[in-house]
């Protein structure tokens, strides 16, 4: 089945809202590299595989203290390669310490191959999403 970048996309925003506090690595590829060249100071910038992806987020994920409510995209950008995507989203939570609610936006190179995630590179403003969530 051939999955585009745009569909892979959609997908995972559902995953994300869904199972906020656990992915599943259904929609990656053994192989994924996953990077956050912004990531916060002392985090790792990039996974190399889905196991060692999944074993550094989903304890991350399972005690981040905020609730996933909305996540939109903003736009999306087609590229030479048909098999990947630049997205500009917002991602909107409700912290679980204050019960306030914050937006954070987002850009995300998404590139897909035989139906899987074969590269996510994420550009996030952690010091926002610290500043969010208290």
């Amino acid at each position: 089945m051939h999955t585009t970048p745009r569909e892979m996309f959609q997908r995972m925003q559902q995953q994300w809202l869904i199972h906020s506090t656990a992915l599943t690595g259904d929609d990656l590829a053994d192989d994924v590299i996953i990077e956050t060249p912004f990531a916060r100071p002392g985090g790792p910038t990039r996974f190399e595989g889905k196991r060692q992806f999944l074993e550094f987020a989903n304890p991350r994920r399972a005690a981040f203290p905020v609730r996933f409510d909305t996540c939109r995209a903003t736009a999306v950008h087609d590229t030479q390669d048909p098999e990947t995507i630049i997205v500009e989203y917002e991602l909107t939570g409700t912290s679980t310490k204050t019960n306030r609610q914050s937006t954070a936006a987002f850009i995300g190179v998404l590139t897909v191959r035989d139906g899987k995630v074969v590269l996510w590179r994420e550009y996030q403003n952690t010091l926002a999403i610290m500043q969010a969530i208290g």
